[in-house]
């Protein structure tokens, strides 16, 4: 059993490129289509429940599917077949990108700070358009924005959550919500450890522990997934390297298949020249446990709780919310690292397009903004 598990999502690990919301499609042909190892109502049902809880969304459905198939071994063996590829590509990058000729490593970084730019601003529209279709989830989104552009912090990111948290609590409650009857259950254990972790997390800490903190920290309080961990890595571990740096794994996470979470493989390396192994390793448990903590906690629990009209409020705030931090994170730090003159811009104007236009998959958007720096740098 548990080797057909690791086997399907391995197989799945080498080919999801495209993000989030194609792995979705992936997993839903492999196990709902082709396997049947659930049903539709049980796939949506999880998929819904991944899209309330912080943390990568698309590896929180495989931690669920898993644990469906084959129990808390099941949600962990999915795990480690899903993330295995792309962190041994990303922690790879980190380690012998330093090899590459000074020209051609200039050139890639500053293809990949384009491409960097025109992914942020596509997921800003992409997310916009689902989240924020009223005139207050929009005002929501571009308050944020403007908070964080004005307070850059991590405890500025928690603040914009919880008040975007608490103005749709009270504002954003679906009409005609029917609560379910009776009580939730709840696994116990795996939410104390979360809760433990995250105390944890407050404390003061030397390196190792300092960087499991960063991460598990980015891991917590992420919600949406994939591009929404950017702003938060970036004021989490950004200032212990240099931007260039920072930009060039968020670019390259584009370009494998598999969770874009991959990118703390890449980070930690980076962050750990000493062991970077060691660093990449520790990186991606932490980033990825706290998602995988609440999947287990909260799956059995999840249909009542998802029934609260309050909660769903809230949970639309939230989600007004990310939509604004990305859109700060878009300008400081990747456009105003990315951009300084009007080819520059006419670049990533075009990439932009190119991108919606869905003529090129991403990992060719990868090799064509590479190549197009390293030409830049030659001329």
């Amino acid at each position: 059993m548990m080797t057909e598990i690791f086997r399907q999502f391995l197989l799945l690990g080498l080919i999801s490129f495209g993000g989030p919301a194609a792995h979705v499609g992936y997993f839903h042909q492999r196990f709902v289509v082709q396997l049947q190892w659930l049903s539709e109502a049980d796939f949506a049902r999880l998929l819904a429940l991944t899209q309330f809880l912080p943390g990568p969304a698309s590896s929180q459905l495989g931690f669920a599917i898993g644990r469906v198939r084959g129990g808390v071994a099941g949600a962990f063996v999915a795990f480690i077949g899903f993330t295995l590829p792309s962190f041994l590509l990303m922690a790879l990058l980190a380690i012998y990108a330093a090899a590459l000729p000074e020209w051609l490593q200039g050139g890639v970084v500053t293809g990949l700070k384009w491409l960097a730019v025109v992914v942020v601003a596509d997921a800003v529209w992409n997310m916009g358009t689902r989240f924020c279709t009223a005139p207050l989830t929009r005002g929501l989104a571009l308050g944020v924005a403007l908070l964080l552009l004005l307070w850059p912090a991590l405890w500025g990111q928690v603040a914009a959550l919880l008040l975007a948290a608490a103005v749709g609590w009270y504002w954003l409650r679906p009409a005609n919500a029917q609560p379910l009857q009776g009580k939730p259950v709840w696994r116990w254990l795996p939410l104390v450890i979360f809760a433990l972790l995250a105390l944890l997390a407050l404390l003061p800490a030397g390196q190792l522990l300092g960087l499991w903190n960063d991460f598990f920290t980015a891991g917590a309080l992420v919600f949406g997934g994939g591009h929404v961990v950017l702003p938060l890595l970036q004021e989490l571990v950004g200032p212990q390297m240099s931007p260039d740096s920072f930009l060039t794994g968020y670019a390259a996470a584009q370009a494998v298949p598999g969770p874009m979470f991959s990118l703390a493989a890449y980070l930690g390396a980076v962050l750990l020249p000493a062991s970077p192994w060691w660093g990449a390793l520790l990186a991606t448990l932490a980033i990825f446990l706290p998602g995988f903590l609440l999947v287990l906690g909260m799956m059995e629990g999840w249909q009542w709780l998802s029934s609260r009209p309050a909660l769903a409020g809230a949970v639309a705030g939230i989600n007004a919310a990310v939509v604004g931090l990305l859109l700060a994170a878009l300008y400081q730090p990747v456009f105003i690292s990315a951009v300084h003159d009007g080819w520059d811009l006419l670049i990533v104007v075009a990439g932009f397009v190119v991108l919606r236009s869905k003529t090129v998959p991403l990992w060719g958007m990868v090799l064509g903004m590479a190549a197009l720096g390293v030409l830049a740098g030659l001329v």
